[in-house]
């Protein structure tokens, strides 16, 4: 069998054992010219870069033969995945190398705020000597983590090591974790806020993470708290940190990342000595870039040989037959899980897929897509069908398939059941034609169609409850483009979805919640 070729075009800490491997021809040439990498790429099979080889139309063009392209580190913003993606070839990244160095930048930060670090540096670098300043001991304090996944949870075991007290708050994450890792659970940030005395954060950015900590988050911590970012930029809004430490509340900061990076010169925490700060530097360590290197060179050769579980970042690309058949169901699927993500059930102990009655292929990849769909605000990975079932197995979420040949009102139906321990939340669905139409959430009949904004609201059946919402939405100018009703007896428990032309501020949707005739409302956002 002729040996697959794989060529790394960009500096990476490899050593010659690293590239002997059984089946391959592994060529390195550091910060290789891209008129070099453009000559050179028909001869291989696979790629390897970091952040510097821009892999694009041009280059994927230069290599028929490519199958496999790995990004050394987590980001893959150099490279055109849609466009690779299109050519079939599998894109993969390196997300665990950097986790340990990541996590002891977040304890590091902590220490150097507590002890004000920054504030004698600068001192003494002007020569000025003051031993008056004291600063804080973490030993006996109690920290809290916002985001409990890779790195969250190699923090908690530092911090664990120092002897300090461990709050987590994290729905995505069931139950069990907390108790395999001994961290105490906080259902509710506002909950935890007020108990702890470091506040660290470390999850994705999304659009539900973005600007969470802000004034109100921060004036609930205690008076003299520490704040750590040390995650994505943007997470921690950074004027009101520095209006917290401004005014005294908070003791110290430790960021790592900016919203704006760099931050420009006039950035408010600049100036501040109470502060320490780093240039995005969470994987910047020999070892992490060690690991860096030998991660994606497994992933890569791993992948040749037909194991794509690793570090992938697109899909596999399925044939146009199987997608002519599948793709509504995949779009309804992923848009089922990505609906119960949203249902107010986030720490899922078990995803359960039913499907009933015939369909039109094989049910395996629309099983995925349900894992992907709610796994979507989970984790700053990207899920897909490749990775999708073991980012859910990592977070110890079961995966139950079953089928049956029966369906009562459809020629097929596909019913997930998301559970959480002690509750649970259904949703079904089907394709009619092409278009995918949601057909029953939790036990109430309906036909709705998975997309843009959809308001659900669970109501007691009484007269004016629908028309009182619709009244309030249209004085904040949200304009409703379509109402589903469902009920299980007259008079009884009902429910009753919006569809919405815009999103709504979460304060009307409060004032929604608030009314006397609601029981529950959730958003459901398609859009993205």
């Amino acid at each position: 069998m002729t040996d697959f070729k794989i060529l790394i075009c960009d500096e990476m800490l490899l050593k010659p054992e690293n590239l002997k491997r059984d089946g391959f021809v592994i060529e390195y040439i550091a910060n290789m010219p891209r008129a070099d990498v453009l000559a050179r790429l028909p001869e291989f099979d696979a790629l390897i870069t970091r952040s510097r080889t821009k892999v694009d139309q041009e280059l994927l063009a230069a290599g028929p033969k490519l199958r496999v392209i790995g990004r050394g580190g987590v980001g893959v913003d150099n490279i055109d995945v849609e466009a690779a993606s299109r050519r079939g070839i599998l894109v993969l990244n390196a997300p665990e190398a950097n986790t340990a160095s990541a996590a002891e930048l977040a304890i590091s930060l902590m220490m150097a705020a507590s002890r004000g670090v920054a504030r004698s540096d600068k001192l003494i670098r002007a020569g000025k000597w003051d031993r008056k300043f004291l600063g804080k001991e973490v030993e006996g304090k109690t920290i809290g983590i916002v985001g409990l996944g890779r790195i969250g949870s190699i923090v908690a075991k530092r911090a664990k090591g120092l002897e300090m007290d461990v709050i987590a708050y994290d729905p995505y994450i069931g139950d069990t974790r907390f108790e395999v890792l001994g961290v105490k659970r906080a259902h509710k940030l506002d909950e935890m806020l007020p108990r702890i005395d470091v506040l660290t954060v470390h999850t994705p950015a999304t659009e539900e993470t973005i600007g969470m900590i802000g004034p109100k988050e921060l004036g609930l911590m205690k008076l003299g708290s520490i704040v750590v970012n040390a995650a994505r930029g943007g997470i921690v809004q950074e004027k009101a940190l520095a209006a917290a430490l401004a005014d005294g509340h908070l003791f110290g900061a430790g960021v790592d990342v900016f919203t704006d990076e760099p931050p420009p010169a006039d950035h408010p925490l600049l100036s501040r000595d109470d502060v320490v700060l780093t240039a995005h530097l969470g994987a910047n360590t020999s070892e992490a870039q060690a690991r860096v290197g030998v991660e994606i060179v497994d992933s890569v050769c791993a992948a040749m040989m037909g194991d794509v579980s690793r570090g992938a970042i697109n899909a596999p690309a399925l044939d146009a037959a199987t997608m002519d058949k599948l793709g509504p169901y995949l779009t309804l699927a992923e848009r089922m899980g990505r609906m119960l993500s949203q249902l107010g059930l986030k720490a899922a102990s078990e995803i359960e897929v039913e499907f009933a009655g015939r369909f039109p292929g094989d049910t395996e990849p629309v099983f995925t897509s349900v894992i992907v769909g709610y796994l979507r605000s989970v984790t700053d990975q990207r899920p897909n069908l490749i990775n999708a079932r073991s980012l859910a197995k990592e977070r110890g979420i079961m995966l139950t398939q079953r089928s049956t040949e029966y369906s009562e009102e459809y020629a097929n139906e596909v019913r997930v059941t998301l559970h959480d321990g002690e509750r649970v939340r259904r949703v079904s669905g089907t394709v009619f034609g092409k278009q995918p139409r949601l057909t029953k959430i939790k036990t109430y009949r309906m036909e709705l169609p998975p997309e843009g904004f959809v308001l659900i609201c669970t109501n007691q059946d009484k007269p004016g409850v629908v028309g009182r919402v619709g009244t309030l939405l249209g004085l904040k100018g949200i304009n409703i483009a379509g109402m589903q009703l469902g009920r299980a007896d007259p008079g009884g428990q009902a429910l009753f979805t919006l569809s919405l032309d815009s999103r709504p501020e979460p304060s009307v949707i409060d004032d929604i919640r608030n009314m006397d005739v609601i029981e529950s409302v959730f958003l459901a956002d398609f859009t993205s």
